[in-house]
């Protein structure tokens, strides 16, 4: 029973940590963000070198890029936990993340975090993070690799009448 409620309990935790980052990251409080991750931290939101970071320093650095949006909203959905050993886990959580620009556009971005945890004396942190994109609108031209799909079936054509 014990072992039951631990692994309850670190699941809810980790929940948390990755709910506090959204929280954080809306509220621009880049050193409570960075601190939700390891020191050694890798971090990768696409191809473009200023997208990546290695440590927290480094990571709240290169979050002062959100600065540029007047306001944002990270809201996570379908979050899964595997815990891997006592100590490690993974998690993958879908991201629909709404932002402003000062001149009043928006930009909407539909994505998942694919994160590598560890347990550190601060408790839960997220060691890895990597963000596919799942698709975007039109106004939204940041390089995030597409989360891969399977094709659809050969010979597959859509219902007519569907989709417009």
């Amino acid at each position: 029973m014990a072992e039951v409620m631990r692994e309850l309990l670190d699941r809810r935790q980790i929940e948390d940590l990755l709910v506090d980052y959204c929280r954080h990251l809306d509220r621009m409080e880049l050193d409570a963000l960075a601190a939700l991750f390891t020191t050694d931290c890798r971090v990768t939101y696409g191809a473009e070198p200023r997208l990546a970071a290695v440590g927290r320093e480094a990571l709240a650095r290169s979050l002062a890029r959100m600065w540029r949006w007047r306001r944002t909203a990270h809201h996570l959905a379908n979050v899964r936990v595997w815990l891997d050993s006592a100590d490690t886990a993974r998690a993958e959580s879908c991201v629909h993340a709404w932002h402003e620009r000062p001149d009043g556009r928006t930009a909407t971005v539909y994505g998942r975090y694919l994160d590598s945890l560890r347990r550190t004396p601060e408790g839960w942190r997220i060691a890895e993070r990597r963000m596919d994109m799942n698709g975007a609108d039109a106004n939204f031209h940041v390089p995030i690799p597409q989360a891969p799909r399977q094709p659809p079936p050969p010979g597959w054509q859509p219902p007519e009448g569907l989709d417009g």
